[in-house]
């Protein structure tokens, strides 16, 4: 049994590329976060209940290493479109509107990630010169992350936006 449809293969562009480069090397950040996470607690408990002496920079290095993975993943799912959404009703829509809800939901990820990078960076500012208890860290190392997760949110939907006002028999179906 053969099949009919035919399915249009675009080679992504230069810029298209890149953003995949930088949202491969975030989530293997956020992986290598997670792993670090893991072993971290896994030190935390051993050190704890074992030899009975609680490091105390467990707690800090854990709050960066999750505020992290958690920024790093979100923007990546903005980039690769696996983020919260009603797909289902999308799919009902005709092409004008989908497109048109496609470029407003983009237009709403963009705008929330400029704002968390921006307050983001100025909280992470703010509190450079403040020592975290427990480690020798800055107090708002924690807003690094999520500084850079909003800044990468925010890009990545303005790619949404741009691949969502281009021609439909430009966009693949099954694009990244």
């Amino acid at each position: 049994m053969s099949d009919s449809t035919s399915e249009t293969v675009i080679t992504p562009t230069a810029p298209q590329r890149l953003l995949n480069v930088i949202a491969d090397v975030a989530i293997y950040i956020a992986v290598i976060a997670l792993l670090g996470l893991v072993v971290v607690q896994g030190w935390q408990v051993f050190a704890r209940y074992v030899i009975n002496d609680s490091p105390s920079w467990t707690e800090p290095v854990t709050l960066l290493l999750l505020a992290t993975a958690m920024s790093l993943g979100a923007a990546t799912g903005v980039h690769t479109r696996r983020h919260f959404g009603f797909f289902l009703l999308a799919a009902h829509m005709s092409p004008g509107l989908r497109r048109a809800v496609d470029v407003f939901a983009a237009l709403v990820v963009a705008v929330l990630g400029v704002v968390i990078a921006w307050w983001a960076a100025v909280l992470l500012m703010d509190g450079l010169d403040i020592k975290a208890a427990g480690a020798n860290l800055p107090q708002s190392i924690n807003y690094l992350p999520l500084s850079i997760g909003g800044a990468l949110m925010a890009i990545f939907a303005v790619n949404q936006m741009a691949l969502a006002v281009r021609p439909a028999d430009a966009v693949a179906e099954g694009d990244r």
